[in-house]
């Protein structure tokens, strides 16, 4: 199976899967900020949640529909596609977690160390050959996030850890969606994914309690259902067709759209370190994809 994995995708594909890959997470950056706006006005985490993954599921069933419930039980790599859920789950868990000690500046910066674990991870687990640039390229787009953040100094504490490990465990999720990509169909992983969610965020909403929305949370909450089976969809598909080390360099461009919504929802004006940041993050960008098109 690594092996298999480690050979050279060809590089219209490789940068088909680095598009797929940032819209991705151009469409989680917007899932995010309505996850924010929900959460700032009242809304409880385990609410959101558990709306997005019942809105997912429906999807999923509503496109793969019997076929869809039988292969899930017939899948061969059921444990695996569990364990992500399982680990994705508890990713979400210490992030959310953490948000509510640590300044945002110092949160992006130390979650952003999992692409760079992911890198680590695919040359490990999948056996994927990392070549230079493309180290080059997470580690410029690393550089770029911590002078966009502009952390000061980060103390270590119980917050960093959970943040820290939520950063690990996104990276081996990472690693598990591209091996679990190139066996089954995007329907039965994201069935999965978000399968194991609701339970747990059932558990959650049955035990903390239920927040009846307005109009525009309804709207919102269904938004974000429908915004995360988006990016879902394009992130598992993006990784059918480039390398997990190619897709984590990709993830930082998150942070510049974070920044863009931050300025157009919420006022927030970026600071002179958050464009040379920018430009760090998208000298990245363009140097992985030069390589990727040399490549060939």
């Amino acid at each position: 199976m690594p092996r298999a994995l480690a050979q050279a995708t060809p590089p219209p594909a490789a940068l088909y899967g680095m598009a797929l890959g940032g819209s991705a997470f151009l469409v989680f950056s917007l899932h995010d900020a309505c996850i924010k706006w929900l959460v700032g006005h009242g809304t409880p985490v385990w609410q959101v949640l558990f709306v997005r993954s019942a809105v997912i599921c429906v999807i999923c069933l509503a496109v793969g529909r019997r076929h869809l419930l039988e292969r899930a039980v017939a899948t061969p790599i059921k444990r695996t596609l569990i364990l992500r859920g399982i680990i994705t789950l508890v990713a979400w868990l210490c992030y959310y977690s953490a948000a509510r000690d640590l300044p945002l500046a110092q949160l992006l910066t130390l979650y952003f160390s999992a692409p760079i674990m992911t890198t680590l991870l695919a040359v490990r687990v999948l056996g994927e050959r990392v070549t230079g640039v493309r180290w080059l390229s997470v580690g410029m787009g690393f550089a770029g996030v911590v002078v966009a953040c502009d952390p000061g100094g980060v103390a270590f504490s119980g917050s960093t850890l959970l943040v820290l490990t939520a950063a690990a465990f996104w990276g081996y999720a990472m690693i598990l969606m591209r091996q679990t990509a190139m066996r089954e169909s995007n329907a039965l992983l994201m069935l999965y994914t978000n399968g194991l969610f609701l339970l747990g965020m059932t558990a959650a909403c049955a035990t903390l309690g239920w927040q009846i929305p307005d109009g525009l949370g309804l709207l919102l909450l269904l938004g974000v259902g429908l915004l995360g089976a988006i990016g879902q969809f394009a992130l598992f598909e993006g990784m059918r067709h480039a390398a997990a080390s190619v897709i984590a360099t990709v993830e930082y461009t998150a942070l510049i759209w974070a920044f863009v919504l931050g300025y157009l929802i919420w006022g927030d004006i970026p600071s002179v370190a958050v464009f040379i940041g920018a430009g760090l993050i998208l000298a990245a960008g363009v140097l992985l994809v030069a390589s990727e098109r040399r490549s060939g």
